[in-house]
């Protein structure tokens, strides 16, 4: 083995020696961005944040036939929207080829890494060799001891495209103190050596993770516990190379209500559906940061709070289940409650995606204000509100068969003609609802018998925020006009 080969970390940005604590979110673009991986993500950046450290972006597209471009800009569209910002990045695993390549030529060289002739072919018989004696399926070290002058000269001489392995510790264990799950060893007997170039000349996942993590000066990594297997793996090539070993911290999986994992069969899974099915961001992390850690009874979170009381040790290593209606209560509280202008920008685009247009009808803060509480989504909120905006074409039928009988005539007529006696500037909630009363004690008749076929006419359904607020947000010229057009209907029909 060569002893005088250096081996150090080419930082990729200017590291801050006086930060003690960067974490990073490393997706792979195959797909969008799961809730699973979400939830990943503001661990990482929450325990970052909480310390006074930094969040790294990393895009591992190293899966060249299924990454998508399309999908980078997705997850990080996603991250955006959900307020995940990165403070370096993000970066590609493919931009850094040359990078990898120079450190597993330097491992060569070292005696780290050796070239291995053995052929996929040959790979799969032995493989199928083994699960037929049902032994654990693992590559023959046949080259591991092959001079790599003579590795070198054999490729020169037959035009062989060897693939490069690394040379795993035969002896002794690999122990690590998981954030979340504590104590982890795994005999090094139990690990093969792990391919980190392949025949076509490309580094494959695992080798990339770990010089990525050493030039990016990683302290703590946060993942999934689908890579808990890799973990030891990558611990001794960080080893093989001085580099200095992470805290690694592996999230347990976010099962369905019905214990399997979360799927699409379960309703929505990526954030960006729960964007377009009109979740707030912030009622998505707060139940999110709830699925696996929490702080006492307490159950709403601002993002201040998050970074206060946020702690990767006090995750739960057993998994979690993604109740839907638990993110609907906490977005309907979110709708209520946060910053009004945050939740108008989100309705004002959820309005834009339905194609109903607002500029003509009421403010959207007095949409909220009257819908809030009835409504446990924006798109709910869109869909309840559209008599504000646009005309209707019919009835809710059911609504209509109650309501528009002919006895409801002269109840519709006459509070009509109370309300076409209010000018456009003393339309409001008061003045609608004296001419709502008046109508009521004229006719000698309950409220009900008045305000439950207006509130069919001017709005088309049977249910509705109270006609005094309504009918103020609607507008005179609107309420007039669909008040007629329900008395000719009545009157037709009756």
């Amino acid at each position: 083995m060569t002893n005088h080969i250096t081996f150090e970390p080419k930082y990729v940005f200017d590291v801050n020696p006086d930060v003690k604590v960067r974490t990073r979110f490393a997706p792979s673009p195959t797909g969008e961005l799961h809730v699973g991986g979400a939830r990943t993500a503001l661990y990482s950046w929450l325990f970052a944040k909480h310390h006074n450290g930094e969040f790294v972006l990393r895009i591992e597209d190293t899966d060249l036939e299924r990454s998508d471009p399309q999908k980078t800009i997705g997850i990080m569209n996603s991250m955006q929207w959900l307020n995940l910002e990165w403070d370096h990045g993000p970066y590609y695993q493919t931009k850094r080829f040359d990078r990898y390549n120079e450190v597993i030529e330097k491992m060569l060289e070292a005696g780290l890494a050796y070239y291995c002739f053995i052929s996929k072919e040959e790979l799969d018989q032995i493989r199928a060799e083994q699960e037929a004696n049902k032994e654990k399926p693992r590559a023959p070290r046949t080259y591991r001891d092959m001079p790599l002058a003579d590795a070198k000269k054999r490729i020169a001489e037959t035009g062989e495209t060897p693939v490069v392995r690394f040379k795993n510790p035969m002896e002794g264990s690999v122990i690590f103190d998981d954030a979340i799950r504590g104590k982890i060893e795994v005999s090094n007997s139990e690990l093969d050596d792990l391919i980190i170039r392949r025949a076509d000349g490309s580094p494959t996942y695992n080798f990339c993770v770990v010089i990525d993590d050493w030039d990016m000066a990683i302290t703590h990594v946060v993942r999934g516990e689908d890579h808990i297997n890799n973990t030891p793996r990558q611990i001794n090539i960080l080893k093989a190379l001085g580099a200095e070993i992470p805290v690694y911290a592996h999230v347990s999986m976010i099962l369905g209500e019905d214990g399997k994992k979360l799927s699409k069969r379960h309703g929505a899974v990526s954030a960006m559906e729960f964007h377009k099915d009109g979740y707030l961001a912030d009622a998505l992390i707060n139940y999110l940061v709830r699925l696996g850690w929490g702080h006492g009874d307490q159950e709403i979170f601002s993002r201040e709070e998050m970074i206060q009381f946020f702690e990767l040790n006090q995750v739960s290593h057993s998994a979690s289940r993604f109740m839907m209606d638990k993110l609907q209560w906490l977005n309907q509280h979110y709708i209520c409650n946060a910053p009004k202008a945050e939740v108008e920008k989100a309705l004002a685009w959820q309005y834009t995606q339905a194609g109903v247009d607002t500029t003509t009808g009421p403010a959207l803060s007095t949409i909220i204000d009257m819908l809030g509480e009835r409504c446990k989504t924006l798109v709910e909120m869109v869909e309840k509100s559209r008599y504000f905006f646009e005309d209707f074409t019919e009835f809710d039928e059911a609504a209509a068969k109650k309501q528009f009988k002919a006895a409801a005539v002269t109840p519709l007529k006459t509070v009509k003609e109370k309300l076409a006696a209010i000018t456009e500037e003393n339309w409001t909630a008061q003045t609608t609802h004296q001419a709502i009363q008046d109508t009521a004690a004229e006719l000698e008749v309950g409220m009900g018998k008045v305000g439950m076929p207006l509130r069919v006419a001017v709005t088309g359904t049977g249910q509705s925020p109270s006609m005094d607020v309504t009918l103020a947000a609607i507008g005179r010229e609107r309420t007039l006009a669909r008040l007629q057009r329900a008395i000719d209907f009545i009157e037709q029909n009756a």
